[in-house]
């Protein structure tokens, strides 16, 4: 046998495509991760909120409040949420906390990946999504 028919691997073209491949995805998740690592904080934030003592009894006003304080805590930032994405309602003798609100993340020149997220928490009680 000759070293031709022996010898296997990738070609440098070959190489260079797999490193585009692998490297577009890596650039993805490099963008995409930092908005649902903060996605992650508001629920955790939205579960704290609804475990606190009287939350189901709260005005919207103080379940605002203390989601505020929550997300100082969860590193949210103030500009993260919008003001109308963050709903109080009462669903009979039952309040449910919503967030709805979307993440529009520059990628590449005029490209941009939109992430639209949506969580409700049942304030008295079962989570629901």
């Amino acid at each position: 046998m000759s070293l031709h028919q022996r010898t296997r691997g990738i070609t440098l073209i070959g190489f260079l495509i797999l490193l585009v491949v692998v490297g577009f995805f890596v650039y993805l998740a490099m963008r995409l991760v930092p908005a649902y690592l903060e996605y992650m904080n508001v629920v955790k934030a939205m579960e704290q909120v609804k475990n606190e003592s009287g939350s189901a009894q709260a005005s919207p006003e103080q379940i605002r409040r203390s989601l505020s304080l929550k997300f100082n805590t969860q590193y949210v930032s103030d500009d993260a949420i919008p003001p109308q994405a963050i709903q109080v309602i009462r669903e009979g003798n039952a309040q449910v906390l919503r967030i709805r609100y979307e993440r529009r993340i520059p990628f590449a020149y005029n490209v941009d990946l939109l992430a639209s997220f949506d969580k409700s928490v049942n304030l008295s009680g079962a989570a629901g999504d």
